[in-house]
């Protein structure tokens, strides 16, 4: 034997018991080297995304942490006291004063249909906020409100996104529609008022421009009046020193405090997480499986590579439309079911929908732009059948990266488990206030929501 085979055979040795004595005494015999093999295939995936082979690459950072969050230094920078009042304001069911209806004033948030508990996505199939009442234990009993027209009510006319990890995403939106750059230059001629987007030409970044758009399409607002009554100018004031008074308090500065607020939800707290930052007892041995599958033979990672284990690539997998379930103010010619192409205008980018983050998918059981897969182990199975299921996506439209997985029975009960518990924070309700300055009840305050809450 050679010198240098001594060597590293005794450098393994060490390496493996270093592992070892770092675990638990329900480590599995094997699980060593699948940590090894693991640690490979995640920096083989960071290369990809970045060109250098950092397992760090995939770490979030604390949520306190400001200078580590991807930020619009330029637009919004954050501020702890900035992303205190969007914290609040994010939850405040006393902006809503903009409702179509009067039974709807002061009874929704944004957290109407990104409930911490439910992964920042709504509890139900479809995100109802101004026309909604009721709640249940988790969203999933957000009912129309007798009073309006099904037309009037603001629905989400595909499958809310979770707002985890969003710091990370460079055009928002299931089409990409949102932020001046990335994906976005080249389509400048595309931002209009009609679809929301005008405000691409600030040159904010992505998260800034939606909000911007959002707190007016989701008839929130508010003034000094408001902030006075509810306790937050001085929260507006420290924020926001830099606009005149007479500018301080309105849907502008709200929403750049709420976009700052989402910034910091990140899913830090997951068992793959911990498994980054050394703790190899944090996931199980089928775990561990299923991520080396989620980073290799199962190619998520191709699309899934990101921090936030998204991308800012647009892919149509064929699946089917919120229409083509029973649903409020959704339609078959409605542009937001051809994806990409329905902003772009571009027939090669039709049915190609934004790749999401996939972090505390167990949360809630919808999956796709169109709620149209109701399980993890449905959403593993689709991807492993490599079948579409819309009839009106072309085939030449199709994703090149959809093909069938060939995943045994075994590996497809593993994929599942790390999608399901690897991946999922415990602890969201960490980034929801205790109380609102109105005093109201959270996230929804009508009439059925406070009996649902048990907030009267």
């Amino acid at each position: 034997m050679t010198k240098f085979n001594t060597v590293y055979i005794a450098f393994i040795g060490l390496l493996a018991g270093t592992i070892f004595f770092s675990c638990t005494d329900t480590v599995i015999e094997g699980t060593n080297e699948l940590d090894f093999e693991l640690k490979n295939a995640i920096r083989a995936s960071a290369e990809f995304a970045t060109g250098s082979p950092d397992l760090d690459f995939y770490i979030l950072p604390d949520e306190n942490d400001l200078a580590s969050i991807p930020q619009d230094l330029d637009g919004n920078p954050l501020s702890e006291v900035k992303v205190q009042l969007g914290k609040f304001l994010f939850y405040e069911t006393g902006v809503a004063v903009d409702a179509i209806n009067p039974s709807g004033i002061g009874t929704y948030s944004c957290a109407s249909c990104h409930i911490p508990s439910a992964g920042f996505r709504p509890g139900t199939f479809q995100g109802i906020a101004d026309g909604g009442v009721g709640y249940g234990i988790n969203g999933e009993n957000r009912l129309k409100d007798l009073n309006y027209n099904e037309d009037d009510m603001d629905t989400q006319d595909a499958r809310a996104l979770s707002l985890l990890n969003v710091a990370y995403v460079k055009n928002t939106f299931w089409n990409g529609q949102f932020g001046a750059n990335d994906a976005n230059v080249g389509t400048e001629d595309l931002w209009s008022e009609e679809l929301g987007n005008h405000v691409n030409a600030e040159d904010l970044h992505a998260l800034e421009a939606q909000n911007i758009e959002g707190v007016h399409a989701h008839r929130m607002n508010i003034n000094k009046e408001m902030a006075d009554e509810f306790g937050y100018t001085a929260l507006f004031d420290e924020a926001f020193p830099e606009y005149p008074e007479s500018e301080r308090y309105n849907q502008r500065t709200m929403s750049l405090a709420i976009s700052a607020y989402i910034r910091t939800l990140l899913s830090n707290k997951a068992p793959f997480q911990d498994w980054l930052k050394g703790d190899y007892s944090a996931m199980s041995y089928e775990e561990k499986q299923g991520a080396l599958l989620f980073f290799g033979k199962a190619n998520c990672s191709t699309c899934h590579y990101n921090q936030n284990l998204g991308s800012n690539e647009f892919h149509a997998l064929g699946v089917n439309d919120m229409h083509m379930i029973p649903s409020f103010s959704t339609d078959v010619n409605d542009f937001r079911n051809l994806g990409r192409g329905g902003f772009t205008k571009r027939e090669e980018d039709n049915y190609r929908f934004k790749v999401p983050q996939v972090y505390n998918m167990k949360d809630t059981p919808f999956y796709f732009h169109g709620s149209s897969v109701r399980s993890i182990e449905e959403l593993v199975e689709y991807f492993n059948d490599g079948v579409k299921e819309n009839p009106n996506v072309p085939d030449e439209n199709m994703s090149s990266k959809f093909e069938p997985l060939n995943l045994t029975v075994a590996e497809k009960q593993n994929l599942v488990k790390f999608l399901e518990f690897s991946l999922r924070d415990p602890d969201l309700e960490r980034y929801q206030p205790s109380e609102l300055g109105s005093g109201q009840c959270f996230p929804n305050a009508d009439i059925q929501s406070q009996v649902d809450l048990g907030c009267f």
